[in-house]
């Protein structure tokens, strides 16, 4: 997904309505009926503010064809693209700015009830963000090697256009002829950020240049392998009872596309990724860009959803790896290693016991194990929640296309009326990456009760208005995927030691990252001074140390949300057990933590804080 795909998804406006109505009693004391009717007044005007955030989200999606796909919406739009042109970029701009003066005058804060005045809050706090970031707006890198629409507009394809009749496979086939179009407004976009500043370091085009030039071969365009795109509409052609002229007319005119469209598309891409490798000047971190302290500055806020520095990011990244090293040591005791922790680091990188064969068998294996850690947990789910989700999930591997420059693992949320699963994507190019001492951290983080639970309960909340149903914040949604890591060793999940040991690197390698990032950006460290450090901070071998590193390079600030949004939620939850003492019950905390959606941390407070009242009371 392309830096301003992101963008758009996270301001679409996606809103519901939930009526709530009740019988009102025929005999009722002078404050009671008082209070129903304040009451009845609040819920009206709720009714009134998400009816109109329901017509400003359907609005919206008229805008956003990709975002109906996704919706699982299938209409007359279905073979279009989203137009990301600056023009269209302006004018959703302006959309929402009117937006927000029109919810100010068009409606009393003040009846709302308290989850319309949190719907409230949130809209103006978003559009309030976009105002912040708006000097900022066309910084980032369009084409990098962790993402864009050089394999977004692919992923787009296979993962979410269906073909369920010859219709869908007629809406394929004009989103394959239109790709050059789409991924021509995004070239445009680079190369204006590119001549105003806005450079990656050249070994980023590089490794960009890498995947696109792989997305020309294979079969129509050579006699290699099909192209996933090719694979992809076959498969799901041949899924479908067609008469055999229709299909060959479809097979023909969809490998035209990709001959006269799609490979051209990518040719002029891997021109203009050539031309900027060589004349690059840029360095690792973004104060190399034009203003680019302000810019680092700005991300910070919007992925912390706090007012921290970078100074206080990297002090506390600090802190917490020697906090980490210290409970890894504990670990070291348990096992009886003998050795530093240097020699433990590279004792769990480089022992054969901890890792599947790198072969299909042993990638096989791996997701089979996920599968069955994942499984596990959401039986034991009840214990810790008292709201648990409806959505399936299933496991997957990362395509080949994209896996050179994907995480280690990602989530990809249901559709809401369950046509497509939720899916954890494990990314298993390289098994030496995978250690399975931090198998099941990893799938409870993407899975269960990490980003899978949290997303879904999120998304199937009726009460929600839509856009706070598919909302994002970073610090919440990536700190509770932490604290999620973290709650089964409290379940006895861990009774390992080599699997806490793995619970207790990733979440070092979390911390680290609040140093690595501060440093690349605002301390001015190179990509190799980077590496080193979580060479020598981190058990993590070197095929997840690099691309990681390059990662922060091209999305900075992200990675500093993590930590930031655990240890708020575990200052929450200690809050919440000083204040309530025997009182204190955690799935009780838990759902209420859950039951906003994602917030900014500020928000999640508020929240927790009244729940503790509300307990009290």
């Amino acid at each position: 997904m392309t830096t301003s795909s992101r963008a758009t998804l996270r301001t679409l406006l996606l809103a519901g309505c939930t009526a709530l109505t009740g019988l009102t009693p025929l005999a009722m004391t002078a404050p009671a009926q008082a209070q129903s009717e304040a009451a009845a007044t609040a819920q009206t005007e709720t009714d009134r503010l998400n009816a109109w955030f329901e017509e400003i989200f359907m609005a919206d999606l008229e805008f956003y064809p990709t975002s109906k796909t996704g919706l699982g919406i299938i209409d007359e739009d279905y073979g279009r693209w989203n137009d990301n042109s600056e023009a269209a970029t302006r004018a959703a701009i302006a959309r929402n700015r009117d937006r927000l003066v029109h919810m100010r005058v068009s409606f009393d804060f003040d009846a709302l009830d308290p989850v319309g005045q949190m719907s409230w809050r949130l809209f103006e706090y978003q559009v309030e963000r976009g105002a912040e970031a708006e000097p900022f707006r066309r910084y980032g890198y369009v084409f990098n090697q962790l993402f864009g629409p050089h394999t977004g507009l692919i992923a787009f394809m296979i993962g979410q256009h269906r073909i369920q009749n010859a219709d869908h496979a007629e809406a394929y086939i004009q989103r394959l002829s239109t790709l050059d179009d789409a991924l021509g407004q995004q070239i445009e976009e680079a190369e204006y950020r590119f001549e105003n500043g806005i450079q990656a370091p050249a070994w980023v085009y590089e490794r960009v240049l890498a995947t696109v030039t792989g997305l020309q071969t294979g079969a129509p365009f050579d006699d290699g392998p099909d192209h996933p795109l090719w694979a992809d509409f076959q498969r799901k052609l041949g899924a479908l009872e067609l008469d055999e002229a229709t299909r060959d007319d479809l097979l023909a005119r969809a490998r035209t596309a990709l001959l006269e469209d799609v490979g051209p598309a990518y040719a002029r891409l891997q021109a203009m990724l050539e031309d900027h490798r060589d004349r690059s000047t840029t360095g690792d971190g973004v104060a190399d860009l034009p203003d680019g302290e302000a810019f680092y500055n700005n991300l910070l806020a919007g992925f912390t959803t706090t007012d921290m520095t970078a100074q206080e990011i990297h002090e506390l990244g600090l802190a917490e790896v020697e906090r980490l090293q210290t409970e890894m040591r504990g670990v070291m005791a348990q096992v009886g290693f003998q050795g530093s922790l240097g020699d433990f680091f590279d004792y769990l990188r480089e022992d054969p016991q901890f890792y599947y064969p790198n072969t299909d068998e042993g990638r096989a294996d791996y997701m089979a194990e996920a599968t069955a850690i994942i499984d596990a947990m959401r039986e034991r789910l009840p214990e810790v929640f008292g709201t648990l989700p409806q959505a399936e999930l299933e496991v997957r591997r990362v395509e080949p296309f994209r896996e050179n420059g994907a995480g280690l693992a990602f989530y990809e949320n249901a559709t809401p009326d369950g046509s497509r699963p939720a899916v954890y994507y494990a990314n298993l190019r390289d098994m030496a990456s995978m250690p399975t001492y931090q198998m099941a951290t990893l799938a409870y983080h993407e899975g269960i009760p990490g980003h899978h639970l949290q997303r879904s309960i999120q998304q199937e909340m009726d009460n929600l208005p839509r856009f706070r149903q598919f909302g994002s914040f970073t610090a919440y949604a990536e700190g509770w995927g932490l604290y999620a890591e973290y709650l089964p060793l409290e379940m006895g999940l861990y009774e390992d030691p080599y699997l806490n040991a793995g619970r207790i690197a990733m979440e070092l390698w979390r911390a680290c990252r609040l140093v690595v990032d501060s440093g690349l950006h605002a301390y001015g460290w190179t990509r190799e001074e980077a590496i080193t450090y979580l060479t020598e901070n981190t058990p993590n071998a070197q095929a997840d140390i690099v691309p990681a590193v390059e990662r922060y390079v091209v999305y900075p600030g992200q990675a500093t949300a993590y930590q930031v949004g655990k240890n708020h939620i575990i200052a929450l939850r200690e809050q919440a057990e000083r204040e309530l003492g025997s009182d204190f019950d955690l799935r009780g905390f838990h759902d209420r933590v859950l039951a906003s959606g994602q917030i900014p941390l500020s928000m999640l407070t508020e929240e927790v804080e009244a729940w503790i009242a509300e307990t009290r009371g």
